[in-house]
């Protein structure tokens, strides 16, 4: 592996590295695509490789729902919102807004639009009649789990291809990326992995 760069259409080419590659996907080892970082990760073609990787990434990524979300007329933002609703029923329409960090005024045209549609439903809170909790009807919750299911079989290839200090280390990043006032809210919003 060492931390030279092959390009992807010469590894591909060479018909001993394709059947390595087949082997270590029957046998769930991790497939390399990139070199491993330098130990001069900081350096700015390293972070620069970051940023293309995690570009790529999350368009490849999304683009696997892009078409379903397009006939049901609906975008990225209603997906998001279903998802975090999915995770908390009962979330409150303040948690939403800070979870997607988007403005009060695009919230409510894409809460307006679930709920004409029948993919939400919103009552009072309990305790405090003003607040209002949001909860997936069983349309809302069908359309969220086909999306989920879309996005599960792409992020586990690609979890299963790199393995699990590799996927740990991933997470660790991402992590990173979030501002230490948002981690109690990533906490809040359904972060109830078992470890293990």
């Amino acid at each position: 592996m060492g931390g030279r760069r092959v390009p992807f259409a010469g590894l591909a080419a060479t018909r001993g590295c394709q059947d390595l590659i087949g082997l270590a996907i029957k046998v769930n080892m991790p497939v390399p695509s990139s070199p491993p970082a330098s130990a001069l990760f900081l350096r700015e073609d390293e972070v620069r490789h970051g940023v293309e990787l995690l570009f790529f990434g999350y368009t490849r990524l999304t683009k696997s729902i892009d078409d379903q979300l397009a006939k049901q007329g609906l975008g990225r933002a209603h997906h998001r919102a279903l998802y975090f609703i999915a995770r908390n029923p009962d979330l409150t329409v303040s948690q939403l807004l800070r979870a997607l960090a988007i403005t009060k005024q695009s919230l409510g045209r894409v809460l307006t639009e679930l709920q004409r549609r029948g993919l939400i439903e919103t009552r009072s809170g309990e305790t405090d009649r003003r607040q209002k909790l949001l909860r997936l009807t069983p349309p809302g919750a069908s359309l969220e789990a086909e999306l989920f299911d879309a996005l599960r079989t792409r992020l586990s290839q690609a979890y299963r291809r790199a393995g699990q200090d590799s996927v740990t280390g991933f997470w660790r990043v991402l992590e990173g990326l979030v501002p230490d006032a948002d981690r109690t809210l990533l906490a809040e919003l359904g972060n109830e992995r078992r470890p293990g």
